[in-house]
């Protein structure tokens, strides 16, 4: 569950993250730490690697926009980092970045007989999402799409 704070903390650490060129990826206030830790995963907009210094940058920022905000008013941790890499692919990034990699694409509902693809990936476009398995392009309707996730299984 959610903290309520978190919107807010979004609302604040959004704009941020914006100036340093970076995307607020996701928050999460732990309250059942002493002090709390206020965490906070932000990703670069520009490199591939979110470095420390990325992190350390944001940490400052937000530190002083949070200060004066005073919506946190005791006293708890702030922690920025990078979330890694996720094996769930969603953004128009994330696709451009694993081109060509392997990957399992859910359905909602049976596509040619099969409800799960697995392949490498070549592109998304609004209507589409196209795999190759040896060499064959598999066209997949974007709107029966329920998840994209890196694939380490060969192709049937």
């Amino acid at each position: 569950m959610t903290h309520p704070l978190i919107p807010q903390v979004l609302e604040l650490a959004t704009p941020v993250a914006d100036q340093l060129r970076l995307e607020v990826v996701d928050a999460v206030f732990q309250t059942n730490q002493s002090p709390p830790v206020l965490r906070i995963d932000v990703r670069s907009l520009e490199n591939e690697d979110t470095g420390l210094e990325d992190c350390e940058k944001m940490s400052q920022a937000l530190e002083a926009v949070l200060d004066t905000s005073d919506l946190i008013p005791d006293a708890y941790v702030l922690e920025i980092s990078s979330p890694g890499i996720s094996s769930d692919l969603s953004t128009d990034r994330d696709f451009v970045v694993f081109k060509g990699f392997m990957v399992e694409v859910r359905l909602a509902e049976p596509h040619r007989g099969k409800q799960t693809w697995v392949g490498q990936l070549v592109r998304r476009d609004e209507e589409v999402v196209v795999l190759s398995q040896r060499g064959k392009a598999i066209t997949l309707p974007r709107a029966l799409v329920t998840a994209v996730e890196l694939s380490n299984q060969s192709p049937d």
